[in-house]
């Protein structure tokens, strides 16, 4: 089959991590034999603002870490529908443009022969509802909601056909343990600071523990402010900036511990949505600590392939038993490597993608047959 994915961006994941998932889901395919492309705005905020600070080095640089993958860009002229002549299945995030959504879904209606799938993996079908229900999804067969909860809020809106939960998860072809690699440092949390979403969080669960404890600790991340920046050198925390995906499960075997923290729109309204740092540092096999939160669908085994700190002090005993018990370190390692690769990779979504599509060709009435097609 072809697919075709409509990304904000493939190429940059700078503030962009639905990036990392695609990728991961991308090569799947490829390598089953499908063919999978992506098409994204020229002009997106993420690829913008990755050439901006890093330059054309860093577009270079994914073409090498991904050679597989193929993203073309797209601009106000661009000729969509022929894209859609030969595509068997397209998957539109919901970063797309508006009228773009509006414009795929009517080729759908009007003829079109492939599945069209609407992906939503952020918090504004809570944070931004307005702006979620202006999308015609008329023209789409099916939604994919990256938890549980965001699938019930399309379904209660009327939001969509069909809404099936389609969680992220950890490509494992680059996210696994590397037990050769030097341990440099303590603590390292990945992470953008973003909008204010979780700053009394970061300052709670990572600054205040590892100042206390004296940790040799990393934060790479983007859109520090300069209080933020302040905060993190009076900790003695060492601040790197943006890092590529392909090169964090070295950052993470450089380490010894790393932790979640959720952003407070997930803990207060979207119980069960992990980031997907979650999935990639538990494939990595690093000890993992969170801030808490909810996860009401049973993803993981909270106790046993992480521990949760209910407070800034806990986190620092959390730690410190981490650092200083072998014994412990080993047993979450193992125990979320084993939940990882038994649930959660980039292949166990694309058999949940495939078994979703079939049922598609079942029901679709202008859609070309999945199973056929297959």
């Amino acid at each position: 089959m072809k697919f075709l994915f409509y990304t904000h961006s493939l190429v940059s994941d700078w503030n962009h991590g639905n990036a990392h998932f695609l990728r991961g889901v991308m090569k799947d395919l490829i390598r089953r034999g499908h063919d999978a492309r992506a098409l994204e705005p020229e002009e997106s905020w993420s690829r913008k603002n990755l050439v901006i600070e890093h330059g054309n080095e860093a577009v270079a640089a994914f073409e090498a870490d991904f050679p597989t993958l193929q993203s073309r860009t797209y601009a106000s002229t661009f000729d969509h529908e022929a894209e859609f002549d030969d595509a068997d299945v397209v998957v539109v995030h919901e970063w797309t443009d508006p009228s773009l959504v509006a414009r795929i879904g009517r080729a759908r209606r009007q003829g079109g022969r492939f599945a069209l799938l609407f992906h939503d993996t952020h918090h504004r079908s809570i944070s931004a509802t307005g702006e979620i229900s202006s999308l015609d999804l008329s023209g789409y067969d099916a939604v994919l909601a990256f938890g549980e909860t965001i699938r019930e809020r399309y379904l209660a809106a009327g939001w969509g056909k069909q809404v099936f939960t389609w969680h992220e998860a950890a490509d494992v072809d680059l996210f696994c343990p590397k037990p050769d690699v030097e341990k440099t440092g303590d603590l390292i949390w990945i992470g953008n600071w973003g909008d204010d979403e979780r700053s009394a969080e970061i300052l709670t669960f990572l600054v205040d523990p590892s100042r206390k404890l004296g940790l040799a600790s990393t934060v790479r991340g983007v859109r520090y402010p300069d209080h933020a920046l302040a905060s993190l050198r009076r900790a003695a925390i060492r601040y790197g900036g943006w890092i590529a995906n392909a090169a964090v499960p070295n950052a993470f075997a450089e380490h010894r511990v790393t932790m979640h923290i959720p952003r407070r729109p997930y803990v207060e309204s979207l119980p069960g949505i992990p980031t997907i740092r979650v999935f990639e540092a538990l494939a990595c096999g690093i000890p993992l600590l969170s801030a808490p939160w909810d996860d009401a669908e049973g993803l993981f085994r909270p106790g046993r392939d992480f521990l949760f700190a209910h407070d800034g002090d806990e986190m620092a005993k959390l730690l410190q038993s981490i650092l200083s018990d072998p014994d412990l370190a080993k047993s979450l390692i193992s125990s979320g490597l084993e939940t990882i690769l038994s649930r959660h990779t980039c292949s166990h979504r694309v058999d949940e993608l495939l078994t979703i599509l079939a049922g598609l060709g079942k029901m679709a009435q202008h859609g070309a047959s999945v199973e056929a097609a297959e």
